[in-house]
């Protein structure tokens, strides 16, 4: 039964949050953090924060009591990477503790201190005396995780690339074909290279769509992690086109894939510091790595058809991502093959509505042009470029690439059947 609490009418028609605030961070690499707070509200955003995507290697631990808590516990047990410490004390008194925190603190540990003073002459006090930043309260959760990438990123080191992943809500959406084609439009059309990776490891189409059958590629990568750098990923790709490269799948059966949740992070993260766009062929399963892969993605576009079951399994989808991912933008939908002739469907708006979002694209129904160019090994701009088909898959680059947030829809009118079939939700 469905929550009497809960209707699917009040949940379109409520009105979103304000949008998260967006900020691109370098990788935080795999470091112990221990933090020792002193107030509600900041112990209150850092556990948020440790729950974000950008800190899933960072070991984070949290305590009460600031730096006094922070020199009790020392006393007696080594220090993490990372001591954050909050402190309320007024400057002279806050010196004299972070004096005391130093004496049981080891050499390569960072510090940086929380406090509620903003003043210059303090900051420059801490940071002679070794403090690594000096962060004032209060701040928001992308504010302190760009801080902690700060600590670590490398001046020197080319931007990262982003990530972007493709997902169809089930089996025979065009998910992989949009990929296909999004990571040819970019490569073709905006400058920097690009890497299409298809995790698909049995029945992946990537090469077919683009004309390659490497002998080489995302499976030897997965079972040789310890060979992992950008040296080795360079001989498993296939070039197709002088901006874009191919990390194919062998597309075989002989072998069943087993994979723990972080399988490719490593292959994923090499990937990002060689070209600015990796695009993620994702698999229509529902595993851990899967859940991983999209949850770490910079960017993720939902791929549906307008029936039912697919607006069903995209109302999951995007009430998961979205939950797991609360400092990133929700999800792009991109609704595929509408306008079927004599085929009942869900009219694009009111699918958009019930997942409270805007279409970034809605592609209408052509087999003949979808089949051509599956058949030639082609892409829809190869075969047809001056097609609204290619002009919609070209616009949909720009919006990953841009992250651009489309406005919401209103209240669907199909609300009250759509009830009956909907999982059920709790009100915040």
């Amino acid at each position: 039964m469905m929550d009497p609490a809960y209707s699917l009418d009040s949940a379109v028609a409520e009105t979103p949050q304000d949008e998260p605030e967006i900020r691109e961070v370098k990788p935080i690499p795999r470091i112990s953090l221990q933090v020792f707070c002193s107030t509600p509200e900041v112990y209150n955003t850092i556990e948020t924060a440790s729950g974000d995507r950008r800190l899933v290697k960072v070991f984070t631990k949290i305590h009460m009591g600031g730096i006094p808590a922070a020199i009790d516990f020392y006393g007696d047990a080594p220090t993490p990477n990372l001591i954050i410490a909050e402190s309320t004390q007024p400057p002279a008194q806050l010196l004299d503790s972070l004096d005391r925190l130093a004496e049981v603190c080891d050499s390569g540990s960072k510090v940086v201190i929380i406090g509620h003073v903003n003043d210059v002459d303090l900051y420059r006090e801490l940071i002679r005396r070794g403090v690594s930043e000096y962060i004032v309260a209060p701040f928001t959760v992308m504010e302190f995780i760009a801080a902690i990438s700060d600590l670590y990123a490398d001046r020197e080191s080319k931007p990262v690339g982003r990530s972007i992943a493709f997902f169809g809500v089930k089996g025979g959406v065009g998910s992989s074909t949009m990929a296909h084609n999004v990571a040819w439009a970019i490569a073709c059309n905006h400058e920097g290279g690009v890497t299409l990776v298809d995790l698909d490891l049995p029945f992946g189409t990537a090469g077919l769509d683009l004309n390659k059958d490497p002998v080489q590629g995302i499976a030897d990568a997965v079972n040789s992690p310890d060979r992992i750098d950008d040296v080795f990923l360079d001989r498993l790709l296939a070039k197709c086109t002088e901006n874009l490269n191919l990390l194919a799948a062998p597309a075989t059966v002989d072998k069943t894939y087993d994979l723990s949740a972080d399988v490719f992070s490593q292959v994923l993260d090499v990937a990002r510091k060689t070209v600015p766009t990796v695009i993620i062929d994702v698999p229509h399963v529902w595993s851990s790595w899967v859940k991983s892969v999209l949850v770490t993605a910079d960017e993720i576009v939902i791929t549906a058809t307008p029936d039912l079951a697919s607006l069903r399994n995209a109302k999951n989808i995007f009430d998961q991502l979205i939950s797991a991912r609360p400092n990133d933008r929700p999800p792009q939908l991109v609704l595929n093959m509408t306008e079927v002739p004599k085929r009942p469907e869900i009219s694009a708006s009111d699918f958009a509505a019930a997942l409270n979002v805007e279409p970034a694209a809605v592609i209408k129904f052509e087999p003949q042009l979808f089949a051509t160019a599956a058949n030639n090994g082609q892409m829809i701009s190869e075969l047809a470029a001056n097609h609204e088909v290619a002009e919609k898959i070209g616009n949909l680059a720009q919006i990953v690439l841009q992250r651009t947030q489309t406005a919401p829809q209103k209240r669907s009118g199909l609300a009250p059947l759509l009830q009956r079939f909907l999982p059920k939700m709790k009100k915040s």
